[in-house]
């Protein structure tokens, strides 16, 4: 993770006894703001603390040093240093005069979006949403980052305060080729929104901090015309911007909607309910609690909904931690422990068809695998795959199911790396769905002349068969590992999964005999079991570890 900050530029405006203090503290880099008002004494505040800088009083003479040093304050009382992130706050009495300054420290933090970059991938519209000073502006600057330069998406930032591309008329050089749009009145921002789309034909639009119900509508107006959109909100959890009465349209809205005697007696409820009003403006939206702490709303239309009905909304808990390396947890409950006792119950029961719905919601959004589980495997000695003269290994840039990919990868100790430049790489895997909607992705993949391979669902064994067949690798040299990690319980979740489905889609209403997927014996025991269950029968064929089941209809005698 790399810092930019230009905390001395920050110093250069400050009156000198309050720069020299600041000059040789040893928190220097953990500065966030520094508070001058008149006739008090200057503080700092760290991440972690407070403190006075001196004993001196802050007169007049102190804030003219600095105001002539900065840029011209706008009519939000905001002013910046040319060229730099950094943020001048003004307080004025009633006379307009300028009696104290907030010197807030700007930095531009590379990588601290890594936790959700996949999901820049899916080219949908995002809301962030967080207290201030937790980071937004910091986020949705690297974004744009990432959007320009590395997806290659026309991107415009309405730079309304200058926060996100600093003050003056040539951007930092931290938003990448992403182009600025300034905004000469804050109550104008809305129209600079619409002007935007209108004028410069971006694919991406970013907007800070969202505060009125005219640019509201303004981003409802742009996301009506397929432009993606990456905006910011102050509140800390989705429910907070859903009592928001001006900014509620951004997720649809809230109405509330009196039902018949009839349909409040089926539903269970009272006859006046609240309910979304209308489809949402952004499809995903992030809670940022803390700078490495992330909650994901990956449907906000579904959230919204299952907060209406007092259901726990569907959520992605993502953590970064010192090593960079991100943890996602998936719940749609704060009780993990309900999770863990499910587990359990697996590994000990059959499931059979009344119970098999409940416990696979527990299931669906189950954590992913992490190499921690899987022990390390020997050198595969008979893989010698050249791929060119300068190395041995297999170079894959992948848009879905990193972590699983990865975790193969260290499993069977396998020749391939993970790359983030797609022209370093030699395959590409995506999903289905993203790739035949992505032209951009098409056509990267067509002048890069990659061998692409997609996913229909991430689960591992799909990966694992994906990466087999990229090698050319036989199963036999899975042989020890496979059978361990076929006895996972999310893998026996799956297994279960795929029986019921070809029983209910295949089987029952075709009549014809399907075969499922390689398994190890304690899995096929389990499917078998299921199978009797729907009173069919079937036979297991080939030899371990490709042994598999064979599901026959009724009409069939075996």
């Amino acid at each position: 993770m790399i810092i930019a900050n230009d905390v001395d530029k920050i110093l250069k405006i400050l009156p000198n006894f309050i720069r020299q203090k600041l000059e040789n503290h040893p928190d220097l880099s953990d500065l966030v703001e520094i508070i001058i008002d008149l006739g008090r004494r200057p503080e700092a505040r760290f991440s972690t603390k407070t403190e006075y800088l001196t004993t001196r009083i802050i007169s007049y003479y102190d804030l003219f040093y600095c105001i002539k040093r900065v840029g011209n304050f706008s009519n939000d009382n905001r002013a910046g240093i040319e060229q730099t992130l950094h943020r001048i706050s003004s307080i004025k009495n009633r006379n307009e005069q300028i009696i104290g300054l907030t010197c807030r420290v700007g930095r531009a933090i590379i990588g601290t979006i890594s936790s959700i970059r996949d999901l820049l991938e899916l080219s949908q519209s995002m809301l962030v949403l967080g207290k201030p000073g937790v980071g937004k502006t910091t986020i949705i600057r690297e974004i744009a980052r990432i959007l320009a330069d590395e997806m290659n998406k026309r991107v415009i930032i309405i730079d309304t305060s200058n926060e996100i591309a600093g003050d003056g008329n040539i951007p930092h050089p931290d938003i990448g080729k992403a182009r600025r749009m300034q905004v000469s009145k804050t109550e104008l921002q809305h129209q600079v929104m619409v002007e935007a789309v209108e004028n410069h034909m971006p694919e991406v639009i970013i907007i800070d901090e969202i505060g009125t119900e005219l640019e509201a509508l303004a981003a409802r107006t742009i996301a009506e015309r397929g432009v993606q959109l990456v905006g910011t909100v102050h509140g800390n959890q989705l429910n907070n911007l859903m009592k928001n009465p001006v900014l509620s349209d951004l997720i649809g809205g809230i109405q509330s909607v009196t039902l018949g005697d009839e349909e409040a007696r089926k539903r269970g409820t009272q006859k006046s309910i609240l309910e979304r009003k209308s489809f949402s403006t952004f499809e995903i939206a992030i809670e940022v609690h803390d700078r490495y702490d992330y909650i994901v709303h990956r449907n906000v239309e579904l959230a919204i909904d299952k907060i209406l009905e007092g259901e726990a909304s569907p959520t992605e808990k993502r953590i970064l931690n010192i090593k960079h390396k991100t943890f996602i947890s998936s719940l749609t409950s704060n009780d993990s422990k309900t999770l863990l006792i499910t587990r359990k119950k697996i590994s000990t029961q059959i499931l059979n068809t009344n119970n098999w719905k409940s416990l696979k919601e527990n299931f669906n959004n189950s954590n992913s695998l992490s190499s921690a589980h899987f022990p390390q495997y020997e050198s595969l000695t008979s893989i010698k795959r050249k791929i060119n003269k300068n190395r041995s290994f297999l170079m894959v840039y992948s848009y879905v199911a990193i972590s699983k990919i990865q975790n193969i990868i260290h499993l069977f100790n396998l020749p391939i790396k993970l790359t983030k430049k797609i022209d370093e790489a030699d395959v590409l895997i995506n999903s289905y769905s993203n790739f035949y909607s992505n032209i951009n992705l098409l056509k990267i993949a067509r002048i890069h002349k990659l061998k692409t391979y997609t996913l229909k669902n991430f689960t591992f064994i799909e990966i694992s068969k994906i990466i087999r067949y990229v090698l050319s690798l036989k199963v036999s040299i899975f042989d020890v590992e496979w059978q361990k990690l076929a006895k996972e319980p999310d893998n026996k979740l799956e297994a279960l999964e795929e029986v019921r489905l070809a029983i209910e889609k295949i089987v029952l209403p075709k009549q014809v005999s399907v075969e499922v997927l390689d398994r190890c014996p304690e899995i096929r025991t389990a499917q078998s079991e299921l199978i009797y269950h729907y009173n069919l029968q079937s036979r297991s064929f080939g030899a371990e570890p490709q042994r598999r089941l064979r599901i026959y209809p009724r009409s069939i005698d075996n």
